[in-house]
């Protein structure tokens, strides 16, 4: 089963193509953008370019897994709105992962902190044991670390000094093949669609207003 994953809830824009079998999974592609400004710009090509690497027309996909946050609205609600348009267009299911998620999950073993840029000086962050949530996800500002091995993310080497924990530089954004593992189970028993919800945790810059102004003439 050929798998499309796609995440937009960092400033990286990353889509892969992943092969999932009855006992395990395999990665095909990954292609990444890190611009916190061109999502929109740069995830459709990152799409076409890996189903061209390997000769995969969108018609093979089985299924789609979207990483749902937490994340800026803007980038977030781009890689949402692809992985629901697709779904639509071909009749395929799509499953939401939290991004968190799959940065916990590509850690590993031990005590992880996950930290994401959040803006504001702030961070989405999630701590993991052998690559299960424990806590959050939440936002706000980074904070000392007492009981955590290391942390991974860009919020971790952005913060890396305050949290005083190691930071593994090399796990920034989250990998497509350990958001299409979290989701494999859903995919091999043909799981039935589901609307991706994202995690924003806290309301978006701007916003309606509650009340008209008065105008004097």
């Amino acid at each position: 089963m050929l798998v499309l994953a796609l995440d937009t809830a960092t400033p990286a824009s990353t889509a892969a193509l992943v092969e999932v079998t009855a006992d395990g999974l395999r990665g095909l592609a990954e292609r990444r953008t890190v611009d916190p400004r061109a999502h929109g710009e740069r995830l459709a090509p990152e799409i076409a370019a890996i189903l061209a690497d390997h000769d995969v027309r969108p018609r093979e996909l089985t299924a789609i897994v979207a990483g749902t946050g937490p994340g800026p609205f803007t980038g977030l609600r781009v890689g949402l709105a692809t992985a629901a348009s697709m779904s639509q267009a071909l009749g395929i299911p799509t499953y939401g992962v939290c991004s968190l998620d799959g940065l916990g999950r590509a850690a590993g073993p031990g005590r992880v902190l996950v930290a994401t840029d959040a803006r504001r000086r702030e961070v989405y962050w999630a701590t993991y044991l052998d690559g299960v949530r424990v806590t959050g996800p939440e936002v706000g500002k980074p904070f000392r670390v007492e009981d955590q091995e290391r942390v991974v993310g860009e919020g971790g080497l952005k913060y890396g000094d305050v949290f005083g924990v190691p930071v593994e530089e090399h796990l920034l954004y989250p990998p497509g093949a350990a958001l299409v593992a979290l989701a494999a189970e859903r995919i091999r028993e043909a799981a039935p669609s589901e609307p991706l919800t994202p995690l924003y945790l806290r309301r978006p810059d701007a916003v309606e207003p509650t009340s008209r102004k008065s105008v004097l003439t």
